[in-house]
């Protein structure tokens, strides 16, 4: 159960993101967060030694397996996002 209220609050959150960037006449866009946690930031490389799963929860850091980087699971994953929402807007903006 408390696994459908989490998605809840997430699906209301983004809703109310959304509302308000078109009541501004913002640009609101997701980005697929999959494999953010996962992907290095520094080479995108899906190393073999980074956290995977529910069961990958309890890894904090984890070390690239090919450039020997040292990440944080969390700033890495938004690393990643952030990089994944500069290249979409990097595409151009849709008129709307």
């Amino acid at each position: 159960m408390a696994k459908s209220v989490l998605d809840a609050g997430w699906f209301m959150l983004k809703t109310q993101l959304k509302y308000k960037a078109i009541a501004r006449s913002v640009v609101f866009a997701e980005v697929n967060e999959a494999y953010s946690t996962q992907t290095c930031s520094c080479c995108g490389s899906l190393s073999a030694n980074s956290p995977k799963g529910r069961t990958g929860l309890g890894i904090r850091e984890w070390m690239c397996a090919d450039c020997g980087t040292l990440h944080d699971r969390d700033v890495n994953a938004a690393r990643n996002i952030l990089a994944a929402g500069h290249s979409r807007l990097a595409g151009g903006i849709l008129a709307l």
